[in-house]
C-alpha cells in the first residue's frame, strides 16, 4: 500500500513537471507585467522603462511597465506577491520593497523572502548624505561633531517611511551614535526642494536625485554611503572610509516573479534579464542615473536568493536597532 501511494505520488510530481515545461515551451503568449513600487517619473521608474524596452526585444512580447507606488513600496510588493504565479506579473524590487515589510511587524502583508522567486539582481545605486548649504560642516568628520552636539534640535528628511533614503539615515545614525528627528515626505522632489530651502539639515538621497543639486552648489555632498565611491561622485569619501565601516546603505534594483513560479518561466526571464544587461549601450544609459550593474557572477537567480536573505537580515538589524519601528 505505501509503494502504491509513493508511485502516485512520484507520478504527480512527474506531471507536474512535465505540464510546467510545456507551459514555458509556449511562455510568453501575450505582454508581461513589470511592476514598480514608486511613483511615475522617478529614477526607479526610469530604470524599469529601460530595461523592459530591452527586455521586450528579448522576449518577443511587449514588456509594460505599472506603477504601484504606496506605502514606502508594501503596495507593489503585495500587488506581486499575490499575482498568479505565470511569469506575466514582475516586481522590480528594490530595499523598499523587500526591506520596508519588517516595518510592519505585527502583520507583515507579505514575506520578502519567501514569497517570490528571485529572477535576477541587476544594479545598485548608492545612496549620498547632503545636507543644507549653510549647515556649519563642511566634511564627513565635521558633520559627526556637529550631529553629535546638535541631535536634538536636528531634522533628516526621507521620500516616505521604509524609503532607501529613510533606512539609509537609520542607519547611518545607528553607526554615529545619535538620535535625529524624522520628516517623511511623499517622495523624493519635495524633500529636496526643503533641504533647498533649509528647512531640513540633511538626507540620505539615492545618488541620482542628489548628484545634480551637488553640482549647481544647492547642498553640501558630505559622504557616500555605500561600500565604494561611486564614478559619478569620484572624489566622494564613503562613510567607510570615515570610520564608519558599518554604514553601506545603497538600493538595488532587482526582478521577482510570484513564488511558485515555473522554474522554466523564471530561467527564460534571468536569461532575458542578462541578456539586457549585456546590451550595447546600456551601461551608458545607466550611468545617467549613478547606477552600476553588477558583476556577471552576481546575476544568476541563485545568488539574487541569498543577496535577499542577507539584506533582509542587514536592514533588519538596523530597523530594530535604530529606532525605524513604528512605536
Amino acid at each position: 500500500m505505501e509503494s502504491r501511494s509513493m508511485r502516485w505520488r512520484c507520478a504527480i510530481v512527474a506531471v507536474a513537471a512535465l505540464c510546467s515545461a510545456v507551459q514555458a515551451q509556449d511562455w510568453p503568449s501575450k505582454p508581461v507585467t513589470v511592476v514598480v513600487a514608486a511613483a511615475t517619473g522617478g529614477p526607479i521608474d526610469v530604470f524599469a522603462l529601460i530595461m523592459a524596452d530591452r527586455m521586450s526585444a528579448n522576449l518577443g512580447q511587449r514588456v509594460l511597465v505599472e506603477n504601484a507606488g504606496g506605502s514606502g513600496g508594501i503596495v507593489g510588493g503585495k500587488r506581486v506577491a499575490k499575482a498568479k504565479p505565470d511569469g506575466y506579473t514582475l516586481l522590480l524590487g528594490t530595499i523598499a520593497t523587500h526591506a520596508n515589510p519588517q516595518l510592519l511587524a505585527d502583520k507583515p502583508p507579505y514575506d520578502p523572502v519567501d514569497d517570490f522567486a528571485p529572477i535576477a539582481l541587476i544594479a545598485e545605486i548608492p545612496l549620498v548624505l547632503v545636507a543644507r548649504k549653510n549647515l556649519p560642516a563642511n566634511t564627513f568628520e565635521e558633520f559627526a561633531a556637529y550631529a553629535k552636539k546638535n541631535q536634538a534640535g536636528m531634522t533628516f528628511g526621507s521620500a516616505g517611511v521604509g524609503s532607501a533614503s529613510h533606512l539609509g539615515c537609520v542607519m547611518l545614525q545607528r553607526a554615529m551614535g545619535v538620535t535625529i528627528r524624522h520628516l517623511p515626505y511623499r517622495g523624493t522632489a519635495p524633500a529636496m526642494q526643503d533641504l533647498i530651502a533649509g528647512r531640513l539639515d540633511f538626507l540620505c538621497e539615492i545618488a541620482v536625485t542628489a548628484v545634480p543639486n551637488i553640482e549647481a552648489g544647492s547642498v553640501k555632498a558630505l559622504a557616500n554611503l555605500s561600500e565604494q565611491r561611486s564614478a559619478v561622485l569620484p572624489d566622494l569619501p564613503t562613510a567607510g572610509e570615515k570610520g564608519l565601516p558599518a554604514v553601506q546603505a545603497y538600493t538595488w534594483t532587482a526582478l521577482f516573479s510570484p513564488k511558485r513560479t515555473p522554474a522554466p518561466i523564471v530561467a527564460k526571464l534571468q536569461a532575458a534579464t542578462v541578456m539586457a544587461m549585456n546590451g550595447p549601450g546600456l551601461r551608458e544609459q545607466l550611468d545617467s542615473l549613478a547606477a552600476t550593474l553588477v558583476a556577471p557572477e552576481r546575476r544568476s537567480s541563485e545568488y539574487l536568493g541569498r543577496f535577499v536573505r542577507s539584506e533582509f537580515d542587514k536592514w533588519g538589524e538596523a530597523i530594530r536597532t535604530g529606532g525605524a519601528l513604528p512605536k
